[in-house]
């Protein structure tokens, strides 16, 4: 009697996504697309409900303080917070702060005539989840990607969150043209309640148990020791001090206003701030393949053309000449991100990476809040175009001083990967090994931020 045939082996499913890309990863990339759709049109549409409340441009600029002192205030302790606490508790938590506070702001515009004091209370209450949550979404990113892979993975995120705000800064401008900056802000808070349920979803089971420690003034202690040993990272996050704080107010008090007076409203403004989108999208597609040796000596020449906005604005350059220039700029402040994560991944410990990144983003947005309060006061003082050159010039300035710092320009990428802490790699799912912003870097006041190193302008934070 013949036995049956054997059964084919089965083959295996085909993989829809890198080997690297696990579940924590894929979790992370889609929320931040969710929030960025949200949150470029709603900083725009912020600044456009002043306008129409009546408001000035120095009650602009008390908005865009508003919406940044919080994170001066609050981001370190948001940091020792997010490395003691688990990180995604941490972030879902900032996600309802931003939901209800944006779904207040909507229904606030939308349904009465909003004062100042309740639009700059609202952005506060918005901006101190920002504080919270910036540390703890770069320090989750930074270990859910593993070094082999990290470059690759950091520009596939950024890609991703800086394509969302191609459609988020475009649609968003159409919308408030359309419908009123109301509905947008009311977008947003959709947006956080939809990004913080998937963010809920997180496996951190792979997350070694944090040693007990001595407090959260020793935590804070303990972060500080790294960055002030590192002439690289402090160095940067002052120049990002500067660079953020003057393309902050260019972009967020200045650049609506030449767009209302001379570009034709809130539209071509929207599809100007798209274009630096593209142009990250851009960068990052570049920065898949791109793996330059000289890490922070690329990443901070790169930083040369946040320049370029600012000076357009104060020529003005007619839509296309703006969206040329924002274009260019976004590019190459994408360049810098990925360094920057990437060196970040390599040189600090795991258990540090909240708190690294909490005095990252605390010294790089220090300086915003007061900048942007000024904006208003120094466009009366000296005029919008010389205000808008000085901008300009301040860019230039700090990136140059900032390479005379032998680390930043010798600083290089390392071949292999190293392992920095006690802990194992740690694995971002089931499926696949992987081993961050998130905004950062720095981020600016015209978009807020994700993690992308020292807070890079025009990045939403909050993804």
């Amino acid at each position: 009697m013949s036995s049956p045939p054997a059964a084919a082996p089965r083959t295996p499913a085909r993989r829809r996504r890198p080997e690297w890309a696990g579940r924590n990863y894929t979790l992370l990339t889609g929320a931040a697309v969710v929030t960025n759709l949200g949150s470029h049109g709603a900083l725009i549409a912020a600044t456009f409900a002043v306008m129409e409340a009546g408001g000035s441009s120095g009650d602009i600029g008390l908005v865009a303080a508003a919406r940044t002192l919080p994170l001066v205030l609050f981001l370190l302790i948001g940091g020792a917070v997010a490395d003691r606490l688990p990180r995604h508790r941490v972030m879902v938590a900032a996600n309802a702060l931003n939901f209800l506070s944006q779904g207040a702001f909507a229904l606030l515009v939308l349904t009465g005539d909003p004062q100042l004091w309740q639009m700059m209370l609202l952005t506060a209450l918005c901006g101190t989840g920002t504080a919270f949550f910036n540390p703890a979404a770069e320090g989750m990113l930074l270990s859910t990607v593993s070094g082999e892979h990290s470059n690759r993975a950091f520009a596939l995120f950024r890609m991703a969150m800086n394509g969302a705000g191609i459609g988020g800064a475009a649609l968003g401008g159409a919308m408030i043209a359309v419908l009123g900056p109301g509905w947008v802000l009311a977008v947003d808070a959709a947006a956080f309640a939809v990004a913080g349920l998937l963010r809920a979803f997180l496996d951190v089971s792979h997350v070694p148990d944090r040693a007990p420690g001595g407090g959260l003034l020793a935590d804070l202690r303990e972060g500080w020791v790294e960055v002030r040993t590192r002439p690289w990272l402090w160095s940067i996050v002052l120049q990002f001090s500067v660079v953020v704080a003057v393309v902050g107010a260019a972009e967020a008090v200045y650049g609506p206003l030449v767009a209302r007076d001379r570009l034709g409203g809130a539209a071509p403004w929207g599809v100007a701030l798209a274009f630096f989108a593209v142009g990250t999208i851009a960068g990052a597609v570049l920065m898949m393949a791109w793996k330059p040796r000289r890490l922070l000596l690329i990443g901070t020449l790169c930083v040369f053309p946040l320049a370029l906005p600012s000076a357009g604005l104060a020529v003005p350059l007619p839509v296309w000449g703006l969206c040329a220039v924002m274009f260019v700029s976004g590019a190459a402040i994408e360049v810098f991100g990925v360094n920057w994560m990437t060196t970040m991944h390599q040189e600090i410990p795991e258990e540090k990476f909240s708190r690294v990144s909490a005095y990252d983003w605390f010294g790089s947005v220090s300086m915003l809040p007061l900048a942007t309060a000024l904006a208003g006061p120094a466009e009366t003082a000296f005029g919008r175009t010389e205000a808008l050159w000085g901008c300009a010039s301040l860019v230039i300035l700090a990136t140059a001083l900032v390479l005379l710092i032998p680390d930043v320009r010798h600083m290089t990428r390392k071949t292999k990967p190293t392992t920095l802490t006690k802990h194992p790699a740690p694995q971002s799912g089931p499926a696949a090994p992987s081993g961050p912003a998130a905004p950062s870097g720095p981020t600016a006041a015209s978009s807020s931020a994700a993690p992308s190193g020292p807070a890079t302008p025009s990045s939403p934070a909050g993804v």
